[in-house]
């Protein structure tokens, strides 16, 4: 029999599997998120900018790639497409629409795709397109129609439909209005469907006016944190990338749960993972004859007759008191679970009762969900602006999963804010910062060291105030993660070698020298003595005469039985160590199952105690 606590899951586990995609419980299951990129292929988009800069084919198959590449390392079960319209040859399914051409239909993506989109880029790009495609008739409403088609052969089941066209064009059909009507007509068929249409244009020579035509086209915004349609054009590779990023992530639920209130008082609330740490992905075992992936398989025999148990036959145990407690699996889950996931209100605290020290790991954001409960948003609205107006945050018992043990929350308040455009940068909700408990925080007995005069606090002030800089997250990458990346793409893509990366957590000597000037030295000065060089090494410890240059090893400590027995009156074995336990073990014939000081100190127990 397995101990039952290798069965029961941890709260680190609880973590990673929060940070991660939903799974099981009470999350609600969706499927995979689809992209079709519909890029328009008229002349105009090859047309080259001024001072060399790319033209817009070419800015949007970088953009493509770069899409590409980021589903493949982050979510590769995603499905992309990329179709060209205004083209001269044609190629879709049954052929049915002219001028429209299926480059890659709705898959994965995958290194033979992002090599095909790498080389329609560049002047070699642009000849292979002309040969392969080339520009043509325009009808965007047989375009819609043909990524329709798309969809409807897709038998997966889609959690997110999404179609993004980049064109720089604003009237795309030259002011035919039957073509404008057929567009429309098709853009408003696949919203009802599900798709959302998005809008990435381009810069053109004249400007360009979204409400002559794709005013009508493109989907409002699914949310009020979604950033709505732009009015300026893209110039820049940068700003397409933004835009595009901005849309074609995917705000995914970790869980979605009841705040209770009060008796009878729900607002149904979503969980948003803000920040989540970046890992490498775990290494596949492959078939050495196939190269295909090995799924493991285990199975369970019985010790002593060989048969295959099964699973309702394995039992679960644990050792308490010197005895082995047997429990049946449902009697484990019924052990583990202490209430329902959610959250329960159990009060208000000001604001200065939450300390530094109490953040323990990352944070979760609360949001509400109008779709669950009608009137969350209202009454999760209003807790907010009372929690920010009076300086207070909700303490609550927060259960994220069924069998998941209980935790301390406080839901600290968060404001909206705006930025330039009224473009939200901060979303309203809750930081749901995770409490510590009692014997989660020590008192620790720091080291002593000689205090520091005024003069060289302030000589140091002086340093700090002069390398202080505005920290921002996405300002640096993990180049361990980056390299090993860049690494898989050399390899998945054939090239010669793979791209050389920027560190960017290496300080910068000499900006830091240029900044600081002769600070360092006046600090050096009023903190070294004369003649001291702090990088040299530290002499070497002399040998004792005594020990024979040996270390002193420290005397064995013994124990009678007495004090043995005295110790298990008094309830302090735990003050021992487990080498002197496992003395005492030896001394008087205990034999344990184990090796851990709660298991030495359980058998002394049951040998002494009784």
């Amino acid at each position: 029999m397995a101990e039952w606590n290798a069965y029961y899951q941890n709260e680190d586990e609880e973590g990673e599997q929060e940070e991660g995609e939903q799974s099981g419980g009470d999350y609600k299951i969706t499927g995979r998120d689809s992209l079709v990129f519909l890029v328009d292929a008229s002349k105009e988009m090859f047309i080259k900018g001024e001072d060399g800069e790319p033209s817009n084919f070419d800015m949007t198959m970088q953009v493509v790639r770069t899409v590409y590449t980021s589903k493949i390392i982050s979510s590769d079960r995603d499905l992309v497409a990329l179709v060209f319209y205004g083209t001269e040859q044609s190629k879709n399914p049954r052929n049915s629409f002219k001028h429209v051409y299926v480059y890659h239909d709705l898959n994965e993506p995958g290194a033979k795709r992002v090599q095909e989109v790498d080389a329609l880029r560049g002047e070699k790009g642009a000849k292979l397109a002309a040969e392969t495609i080339g520009s043509g008739e325009t009808s965007l409403g047989d375009a819609l129609w043909c990524c329709a088609n798309l969809y409807s052969d897709i038998k997966l089941r889609l959690s997110h439909k999404r179609l993004m066209i980049f064109t720089c064009r604003d009237e795309p059909h030259g002011g035919d209005s039957v073509k404008d009507r057929q567009a429309r007509t098709k853009a408003s068929d696949l919203k009802e469907t599900g798709v959302v249409i998005d809008l990435m244009h381009l810069m053109k020579p004249g400007g360009f006016n979204i409400s002559l035509f794709f005013c009508d086209i493109v989907s409002p915004p699914e949310d009020e944190s979604e950033m709505g349609l732009q009015l300026q054009p893209s110039d820049k590779l940068e700003d397409l990338q933004k835009r595009v990023r901005a849309k074609e992530l995917k705000k995914r639920t970790l869980a979605r749960l009841n705040l209770c209130l009060g008796e009878g008082i729900n607002v149904a609330v979503g969980i948003y993972a803000t920040a989540v740490a970046a890992r490498k992905p775990g290494s596949i075992k492959l078939y050495r004859e196939t190269n295909e992936p090995v799924r493991s398989k285990t199975r369970t025999f019985h010790t002593q007759t060989g048969s295959l148990l099964l699973p309702s036959e394995i039992k679960k145990a644990q050792y308490y008191g010197g005895k082995e407690i047997v429990m049946e699996r449902d009697e484990v889950d019924a052990i583990k679970k202490f209430d329902d996931p959610g959250l329960f209100l159990i009060g208000f605290k000001p604001m200065e009762k939450l300390k530094l020290l109490h953040h323990i790991r990352p944070a979760v954001f609360l949001y509400p969900e109008e779709d669950e409960v009608k009137g969350s948003s209202c009454l999760f609205s209003a807790l907010l602006k009372k929690c920010s107006e009076r300086n207070v945050f909700a303490l609550c018992r927060f259960i994220s999963r069924r069998n998941y043990p209980p935790r301390f929350v406080a839901l600290l308040p968060q404001n909206e804010e705006l930025g330039e455009g009224k473009v939200q940068i901060t979303p309203p909700g809750f930081n749901v910062i995770y409490l510590p408990f009692a014997d989660d925080l020590r008192t620790l007995d720091p080291p002593q060291f000689p205090s520091a005069s005024q003069t060289q606090v302030d000589k140091m002030k002086e340093i700090v105030s002069k390398l202080r800089f505005k920290y921002r997250s996405e300002g640096f990458e993990n180049p361990v993660i980056q390299q090993h990346f860049r690494n898989l793409e050399a390899l998945a893509l054939d090239m010669m070698a793979p791209e050389e990366i920027e560190d960017l957590i290496m300080p910068k000597v000499d900006q830091i020298d240029q900044r600081l000037g002769p600070l360092v030295q006046e600090f050096k000065d009023l903190v070294y003595p004369a003649y001291y060089n702090p990088e040299s090494k530290p002499a070497a410890k002399r040998k004792t005469a005594d020990t024979g240059g040996g270390a002193e090893k420290k005397p064995k400590v013994e124990l009678t039985e007495d004090e043995l027995k005295a110790h298990v009156q008094n309830g302090t074995l735990a003050k021992l160590t487990v080498p002197v336990l496992k003395d005492a073990c030896k001394q008087f014939g205990v034999r344990t199952t184990g090796t851990k000081k709660q298991e030495l100190i359980d058998a002394l127990i049951a040998r002494l105690g009784s």
